[in-house]
């Protein structure tokens, strides 16, 4: 299956605009996250139908604790390192996922010749988990 660029931002409503006449690129996510359309309806249907308090009640709105339940419970999940196989992962943020990503890949996959190439660019969020990940070696 190839890789759609288009197909992943018509999921992401703030990429479906133009800035100076180019398609707008959102790059700085290590503070905060675009929400793709179906984060977006799901957070206003919570908003609008089952908005309460989680696990504070018995009341017909509790419904939205079995959501959260069901949302960590997903979140839990470590993401697929099989290659070919592609699952989505959501989390708060992107320290988060690299992190936990780093260290499913360095019990599953990383042999102790492989080199973990960054840029300088790399926001300190994402350092700190490759450097664990090379342990006392320090990449």
């Amino acid at each position: 299956m190839k890789f759609s660029v288009e197909q992943v931002r018509a999921d992401f409503p703030v990429l479906n605009r133009e800035v100076n006449g180019q398609p707008l690129v959102y790059l700085d996510s290590a503070a905060s996250a675009q929400k793709p359309e179906a984060v977006i309806g799901a957070e206003a249907e919570f908003y609008r139908h089952g908005y309460a308090a989680v696990h504070r009640g018995i009341h017909t709105l509790k419904r939205g604790s079995h959501r959260a339940d069901g949302s960590r419970a997903v979140s839990r999940r470590p993401p697929s390192l099989t290659p070919g196989r592609r699952r989505k992962w959501c989390s708060s943020a992107a320290p988060p996922r690299v992190s936990t990503w780093c260290q499913q890949l360095g019990k599953r996959q990383r042999r102790r010749r492989d080199n973990i190439i960054i840029s300088e660019m790399e926001h300190h969020a994402n350092i700190v988990p490759w450097q664990m990940l090379c342990g006392p070696r320090r990449g």
